[in-house]
């Protein structure tokens, strides 16, 4: 069974004992930190890498949106919080769900269960449809060398062709198998499995280096060495 791995951000101790409680009764879930604010949650996401948050909205000093808003490449997220008029800024965000305190055991697995719902599909996909050139292209996955930022526009560089889409960056890893595509720079995303090597701060796939940034430094060789 894939596990992933999730982190709590929560102002309220009773809050965060809860849902701590509801994700040790799920086996698909790796709990690896729980934090008062965003500004812990925040240094621990520089150093280590997670799939799911369950976060607070209404926090003191950073609320949970900005938190998120903050972040280069965010992970899953599921909302928590008093105030139900926050939940259309949350889905507004890509939001799995958002939980309404006091959050009970059966609407927390609806919410998980919504989650995995979506990385099993993500996972399980192998081409992506996109527009280029006016023309609705086929791009396998298992060709896609990388990805480069270029303002509102993405180039993908493929095997076989290099396509200019318009599309963030963000956006477009949103749509690609977490297990096989890791951000490495603000402006380059990777497949894990085209990295010939790795030398100082660059990555070699096909016939270029690429930078990867002190950001992604860790995240990057923490994926490799799965």
């Amino acid at each position: 069974m894939k596990t992933y791995s999730c982190i709590i951000v929560d102002d309220e101790p009773l809050s965060r004992e809860i849902i701590a409680d509801y994700v040790s009764d799920c086996p698909e879930l790796n709990l690896t930190g729980q934090f008062p604010n965003a500004f812990e949650a925040r240094e621990f996401l520089q150093k280590e890498s997670v799939e799911l948050i369950f976060l607070d909205i209404n926090m003191p000093r950073m609320s949970g949106v900005s938190f998120l808003k903050s972040l280069n490449q965010p992970p899953a997220v599921i909302f928590i919080t008093a105030y139900p008029e926050y939940a259309v800024e949350g889905f507004d965000l890509e939001a799995v769900d958002y939980l309404l305190k006091p959050v009970s055991q059966e609407r927390f697995m609806k919410a998980v269960n919504r989650f995995l719902e979506k990385q099993q599909a993500t996972n399980s996909i192998d081409y992506l449809m996109v527009k280029a050139d006016k023309k609705l292209h086929r791009i396998e996955l298992d060709h896609l060398l990388y990805v480069e930022a270029m303002g509102d526009y993405i180039r993908l560089i493929t095997t076989d062709k290099n396509l200019t889409v318009y599309e963030r960056l963000s956006n477009f890893a949103e749509k690609l198998p977490a297990d096989q595509f890791c951000r490495i720079h603000k402006s380059y995303l990777v497949s894990l499995s085209k990295i010939e090597y790795i030398e100082a701060n660059q990555v070699k796939i096909g016939e270029v280096k690429l930078p990867v940034s002190a950001t992604y430094r860790e995240q990057l060789s923490k994926r490799l060495s799965r």
